[in-house]
């Protein structure tokens, strides 16, 4: 397990705190693309990596550090890959739906939603992310051939 910071392109106003802890290198590389996409982060981030050997005792007290190391005064939004696994698990032990918000499901249209909105509190922004989420995912047709 690793941890990452994104340093938020607005500091001086208060805003939601993000945390991505995710299986492998999947949260590091989804919020590389984001940041490109929006040419900036626009809240505070850290990324936890969970390895397959993670310890959930040492897991849990690592996220909890970083979502302290995070929250402005304002909430954290935790997000993770696909619930029910150890990232999800862990980060559910935190959740208190008032200062901590967990969002299992992670995907780039999920983030790039988050990233999009930082203004709101972390209640609206959880909506937000589940919207995102859910609307990113779309059965593409072939195209008909005229």
């Amino acid at each position: 397990m690793t941890a990452h910071g994104a340093k938020a392109a607005n500091t001086n106003r208060l805003s939601v705190g993000l945390v991505m802890v995710t299986h492998g290198q999947v949260g590091e590389s989804l919020l590389e693309v984001a940041v490109r996409m929006l040419g900036k982060c626009p809240l505070p981030v850290e990324v936890i990596r969970v390895g397959t050997d993670a310890d959930p005792d040492e897991l849990r007290e690592q996220v909890r550090q970083r979502v302290d190391a995070v929250d402005q005064g304002r909430g954290v939004l935790v997000l993770t890959d696909m619930y029910g696994g150890t990232p999800s698990n862990i980060a559910r032990s935190l959740c208190d739906g008032r200062r901590v918000h967990v969002i299992a499901g992670l995907n780039l249209p999920m983030l790039i939603r988050v990233l999009n909105y930082p203004q709101l509190d972390a209640t609206a922004l959880a909506a937000k992310a589940i919207s995102g989420g859910r609307k990113g995912i779309l059965e593409t047709k072939a195209e008909e051939h005229v």
